[in-house]
């Protein structure tokens, strides 16, 4: 007789180990505990740096009857699954660097202070972090860090004596102390699916440090072929409407592994030439930056749907990106901070524009993803939170007032998406953060300087 599959039922083999997506087979047989027994709340929060162009943003119209802008276009398929927030910010940003301090600040509502690097001090505690404190025992990975640009380093004195760093992290542990995000795809995947992975986010460490060296000679054999028996085992043990959900989430697992490939080639012959010296931001990071956004999307994606983190923060660029975005049609070879300041100078605005909007598609690609993938008769997205926006409005005068800012996502019956929310003037961003917190089960009082939870959302 089979035993009962367990919700944290995994595939393991020779050092690999994938966590199971949401299977209707483990689900319990008696009444009581399948009302108890649902599929996880998830929360992420994705940064886009350099702001908006606002006329292009903000639309006509309330409720659910306003119009869909140029730059939200790309989410205009998914309007039934996100609230378009107005009037929120952080007071305590004002007046301060138009970049540098406001990035910290963006998930804690924290007063940042000058210093010299050492010193650092943002005046809070990440939203996401005081969630991961609460309830980042229940996951393999309390909270997941993602990002594709490596940490600034040295003081902006030109822009008002603030160390860059502050503009590399928006996750902090506390006020002094950000967390580390993972640039590296291979390094991000091994994470969730490596069982030697318990080794710590490499991004900030010494390319040839040990624990970057003994990272990247892990054993490269696909985790699928790890994990192969077992998962054959398991399809024996399922319903029909499992199998296609298990086969579909290893075929997920297989297309971010041949992606992978490519950035793997260089890594392994740097391996084999003894050439770990190299500097940053070293092997394995794919030269397109296109390539390179949507395998972390999709890590992040995988790590949801597995369960292996509930948390995660993602910053689709620093407080300052330099990136260039030559890729996008009629964009020229210019720093994407450059272009943002296009003081309403018509071609330069309409590239910045273009950049901001390919972002916003970004994260339609994401929903899509997560609305796509089945958890018992409800959706991955259907059961998240997914907050995206910049922490600046518009990226040209870097204004701090009604911050843009778009909340995906049904947090498993919680919300109420499908609207556009004004808020009053100047509400605080921490009443949204201290509602999305209460969401995941905190049960917070308060948080920064929030006036009580956000109303509307639910």
């Amino acid at each position: 007789m089979n035993r009962p599959l367990s919700r944290r039922m995994m595939l393991r083999g020779g050092g690999a180990a994938l966590a199971l997506p949401w299977l209707e087979s483990a689900a319990p047989r008696s009444r009581a505990a399948r009302t108890l027994d649902k599929p996880p709340v998830r929360c992420a929060f994705m940064f886009m740096p350099n702001g908006v162009v606002p006329k292009r943003w903000t639309p006509e119209g309330d409720g659910a009857d306003y119009e869909i802008t140029p730059m939200l276009e790309p989410l205009a398929h998914r309007k039934q699954d996100f609230f378009l927030l107005e009037n929120l910010w952080h007071e305590q940003t004002v007046g301060r660097n138009g970049h540098w301090p406001k990035v910290p600040a963006w998930l804690s509502g924290g007063y940042v202070e000058r210093g010299t690097g050492g010193d650092l001090d943002t005046g809070g505690t990440s939203i996401d972090q005081v969630i991961a404190h609460k309830i980042g025992h229940r996951t393999s990975l309390p909270s997941l860090e993602l990002g594709l640009d490596e940490p600034r380093t040295g003081i902006d004195n030109i822009g008002g004596g603030f160390p860059r760093i502050l503009g590399s992290h928006m996750a902090w542990r506390d006020p002094h102390t950000p967390v580390p995000k993972e640039i590296i795809p291979q390094l991000a995947f091994d994470r969730l699916f490596r069982t030697a992975t318990a080794f710590p986010v490499v991004s900030g460490l010494n390319p040839d440090s040990e624990a970057v060296r003994q990272s990247l000679q892990r054993d490269d054999a696909s985790v699928l072929d790890l994990v192969l028996a077992d998962a054959k085992s398991l399809r024996g043990r399922v319903s029909g409407r499992d199998r296609e959900k298990i086969d579909e989430y290893l075929e997920s697992v297989r297309s971010v592994e041949r992606r992978l490939e490519a950035t793997l080639r260089p890594q392994k012959r740097w391996i084999n030439e003894g050439r770990l010296d190299v500097p940053r931001p070293g092997p394995g990071r794919p030269e397109s930056h296109e390539e390179h956004m949507r395998l972390m999307l999709d890590i992040l994606i995988l790590a949801f749907w597995t369960d292996s983190t509930r948390v995660a923060t993602f910053m689709m660029g620093d407080a300052q990106s330099s990136q260039s975005f030559e890729f996008l049609d009629g964009v020229t070879p210019k720093s994407f901070h450059g272009l943002s300041h296009h003081r309403e100078k018509r071609e330069v605005r309409d590239m910045y524009e273009k950049i901001g909007t390919w972002h916003v598609r970004q994260f339609a690609y994401v929903l899509d993803r997560m609305k796509n993938l089945d958890e018992g008769g409800t959706s991955l997205l259907d059961n998240s939170m997914i907050l995206f926006g910049s922490s600046l409005k518009d990226g040209n005068r870097h204004t701090e007032h009604d911050l843009p800012l778009v909340l995906a996502g049904g947090g498993a019956g919680a919300l109420k998406p499908g609207r556009r929310l004004r808020a009053a003037k100047d509400t605080p961003m921490c009443s949204l953060l201290l509602s999305i917190a209460n969401r995941m089960g905190c049960g917070l009082e308060r948080f920064g300087d929030s006036v009580g939870e956000l109303k509307g959302l639910s």
